[in-house]
């Protein structure tokens, strides 16, 4: 079938022109116009019209002289401006609910944990909670001259994005749930649309953004907490598989016939490195508390015996880093990342599991690498997903600012 090629509105061009300026803003700031005029092809009026544009909505600003050269008066720099417009982060956990809003220049503005235990809580009590939190947060935001663009949401289990479905979340008890319906319905109208993403695709992002970023190269984050998830990173963008199911690290079977899983197998990770599971092993009470949802919590009690040299903690924590060694020497023979990146839990208990995964890595590298890859820890910790969300939507904003200067 013959496709006609639609004409190119001049509204269309204009939003690409928008973006393309704001990018080379936020990529060479400070910069002059001249410079944006020379690195865009645009004319200085075309530039000077679309900065306006782009300032009038609050996206960026003037800060004062810049020289372009060795001779001639200084021009005036423009910035991205980080005190008008920001994103929201929202993360939902087994044992917390998570808000955190970043403004364009990736600034923490505010930061809000509240531990609950969502633990076969319906979806919609679930996201009533969260709702309160984005509200929350939006005021926050708004007491500091900050308007919230867009909230993404940090979700724990296999996603449908298409569909709008969060297929299932084992540790949660759901199945099957229409998420992206109910955010919709239960989340603050924004000018940018909701989203949602696995929160281990977010972690991530959230380590690019946040962490060590380029330096990485192609990486594998675990994010570990009650449940193992993996985010896979090629060349600065999130692999996330055909059906978008990629990265359920905490899925792969490490003990064959060994413990049920929710997920209906058996021997999964999650058995064997998860946090339940560290801490039945440690003999410490294995309450429903991460880190994140209670910083004084059973994961503070393992560390103290850690330190202490506590021997059933020792060993519990060692057979843990055995496991996810062997379940990533899996990845690493699939995948060929440059690194593998603690996080989550493992961040603060990768002194004393690191050796451990260490070693199942090279035992596992075999002849298809010669070599494991690199690996490093993670200083975010538990804190990856919602920076990786609320990072997202600043992202969207840099790539589309349309919508928010049409709306001025």
């Amino acid at each position: 079938m013959r496709h006609e090629v639609e004409p190119l509105r001049h509204g269309t061009m204009r939003e690409r022109n928008l973006a393309v300026v704001l990018g080379e803003i936020a990529r060479r700031q400070p910069v002059s116009r001249a410079r944006l005029a020379e690195a865009t092809g645009f004319t200085k009026t075309t530039v000077s019209s679309l900065v306006a544009s782009l300032a009038g909505a609050g996206l960026v600003r003037e800060d004062g002289p810049v020289r372009d050269g060795e001779r001639g008066r200084p021009a005036t720099a423009v910035s991205v401006n980080g005190d008008r417009v920001a994103g929201l982060g929202l993360e939902i956990n087994v044992d917390y609910l998570a808000a955190c809003v970043l403004d364009l220049g990736r600034r923490i503005r505010h930061r809000h944990i509240v531990a609950a235990d969502n633990r076969d809580r319906a979806p919609e009590r679930v996201i009533a909670g969260l709702t309160g939190l984005a509200a929350r947060a939006i005021s926050a935001a708004g007491e500091q001259g900050l308007s919230v663009a867009g909230a993404v949401v940090a979700l724990p289990g296999t996603l449908d994005q298409g569909g709008g479905r969060l297929r299932s979340a084992p540790n949660l008890g759901w199945d099957d749930v229409p998420a992206g319906e109910l955010l919709d319905a239960g989340l603050p109208a924004l000018p940018l649309a909701a989203d949602y993403d696995n929160e281990a695709n977010l972690a991530a992002l959230g380590e690019l953004w946040f962490g060590d970023g380029p330096a990485l190269g192609s990486y594998v984050h675990v994010s570990g907490e009650i449940g193992i998830g993996a985010g896979i990173v090629v060349d600065g963008r999130v692999f996330r598989g055909a059906h978008g199911f990629a990265g359920e690290l905490g899925h792969v079977v490490v003990e064959p016939g060994g413990p049920p899983c929710a997920c209906g197998g058996r021997g999964c990770l999650e058995q064997v490195a998860g946090q339940e599971a560290i801490l039945r092993g440690a003999g410490i009470a294995a309450v429903t508390a991460t880190s994140s949802a209670s910083p004084d919590g059973p994961l503070s009690a393992l560390v103290a015996r850690l330190e202490r040299g506590d021997e059933r903690a020792l060993t519990a924590v060692r057979r843990a880093g055995e496991a996810l060694g062997q379940a990533l020497a899996t990845a690493v023979n699939l995948l060929d990342p440059d690194t593998i990146v603690l996080g989550g839990i493992f961040s603060g208990l990768a002194p004393w599991a690191r050796p451990a995964t260490e070693a199942a890595l090279a035992d596992g590298a075999g002849l298809v690498r010669r070599s494991p890859p690199r690996l490093t820890v993670s200083r975010l910790g538990g804190d990856a997903a919602a920076l990786g969300a609320a990072s997202l939507v600043v992202e969207r904003v840099l790539d589309d600012p349309s919508r928010l200067v049409t709306r001025c």
